[in-house]
C-alpha cells in the first residue's frame, strides 16, 4: 500500500510542474523518503508510510532537526494525506 501512496504523491506532485526525489537510504539512516521541489523554490520533505504507521525513533529525531532547520516535513500514509499536503503547498 506504501508503494501506491508514494506513487499517488509522485503524480500530484508532477501535476503541480514539481519534481519528487528519491532519498536512497545509503548514507543518512532517518532522513525522509522524498524530496519535493517546486516552481518558485518551495521545499518539502516527506516520509510516506502505510496506513496507519508511525515513523521510527529515528526518523522522528531526524524529522525534528530538519524541522529546527526551517524545513517542512510530512508522514503521509494516505492518498487523504497527500491531498491535504498538495493543498497546502
Amino acid at each position: 500500500m506504501e508503494k501506491k501512496i508514494e506513487k499517488y504523491l509522485i503524480e500530484q506532485v508532477e501535476n503541480l510542474r514539481g519534481l519528487c526525489v528519491k532519498v536512497p537510504p545509503l548514507f543518512f539512516r532517518g532522513f525522509p523518503d522524498r524530496i519535493v521541489l517546486l516552481p518558485g523554490g518551495v521545499i518539502a520533505f516527506v516520509e510516506v508510510k502505510a496506513p496507519g504507521a508511525k515513523p521510527t525513533l529515528i526518523q522522528r529525531k531526524v524529522h525534528a532537526r530538519l524541522r529546527l532547520l526551517g524545513f517542512r516535513v510530512e508522514v503521509l500514509d494516505s492518498n487523504e494525506s497527500v491531498d491535504g499536503f498538495i493543498l497546502t503547498l
